[in-house]
């Protein structure tokens, strides 16, 4: 509606996690790179934790876009299912024929087909978002998984993303062993007030925006105060300001 009205490719503030308006800074980046770091060197389990709206989602959707080919990932987001419905979709994503088979075959098959991807040098990665949903069953369950292995690699690289709740659900006694087994934990927090600047210029910049201060500092002040620097929700005062600018006929965005 106000793109063309402020002269944008597309909107800048969208909530969808789309890997084009990822906004770095140093935490974010330790994240990706430990994120990085353990899927190529096959550490196994590895886990992200983030409060609402921090970019975890964006942060897989990068993960994702810039790997190299020879990285194969399954992602997985409903993670209300129960541990037979998940191995059937790891199972279905990969192309592997499990029409019938128990348990026990589908996990064998899994195992063959991930010797095979690391003989030919090829990397599988499951994803699974919103991890924190996961009953206690299936985080058990995933923890045998991670014994697909051979005596010097891990065959199958799980990535669990989740909000902080996935730590506590984490710290359990009941859930000790797969502790024991997470190589890499990091975490991404809020954005600082004086980035909240940067981010917002940011996207703008990826839509094309190229003129000075659309918003006034006084009024990424107020966006700072109000989102507590979480990403989702600069993105939603920044697309509400917008608008109203536009429906106002304002070319700035200011404090009132």
């Amino acid at each position: 509606m106000y793109t063309d009205y402020f002269g944008f490719r597309e909107k800048p503030f969208s909530i969808t996690p789309d890997p084009r308006f990822f906004y770095t800074n140093p935490r974010y980046q330790e994240a990706y790179a430990s994120l990085l770091y353990g899927i190529h060197e096959r550490r196994g389990f590895i886990v992200l934790t983030g409060e609402i709206g921090t970019g975890k989602t964006t942060l897989l959707r990068r993960l994702m876009e810039n790997m190299e080919p020879h990285i194969r990932f399954v992602f997985f987001y409903n993670t209300t299912l129960a541990f037979e419905e998940i191995l059937d979709f790891i199972c279905q994503e990969l192309g592997l024929p499990i029409k019938e088979a128990g348990r026990l075959q589908k996990i064998q098959a899994l195992n063959q087909f991930l010797i095979d991807q690391l003989a030919r040098g090829d990397t599988v990665v499951l994803l699974i978002d919103e991890a924190q949903n996961l009953g206690e069953e299936v985080l058990e369950n995933l923890r045998l998984l991670s014994n697909l292995e051979t005596s010097t690699e891990k065959l199958l690289q799980i990535v669990m993303v989740g909000q902080p709740e996935l730590e506590i659900k984490l710290n359990r006694y009941e859930l000790r062993q797969l502790k024991q087994r997470i190589a890499i934990q990091c975490r991404l927090e809020r954005l600082d007030d004086e980035e909240v600047g940067p981010f917002i210029h940011y996207r703008l910049s990826a839509v094309g925006y190229k003129r000075q201060q659309l918003f006034t500092p006084d009024a990424i002040r107020e966006i700072a105060h109000y989102s507590k620097g979480f990403p989702r929700l600069i993105n939603i005062l920044s697309d509400n300001a917008l608008l109203i600018a536009y429906a106002t006929s304002q070319k700035k965005i200011t404090t009132e």
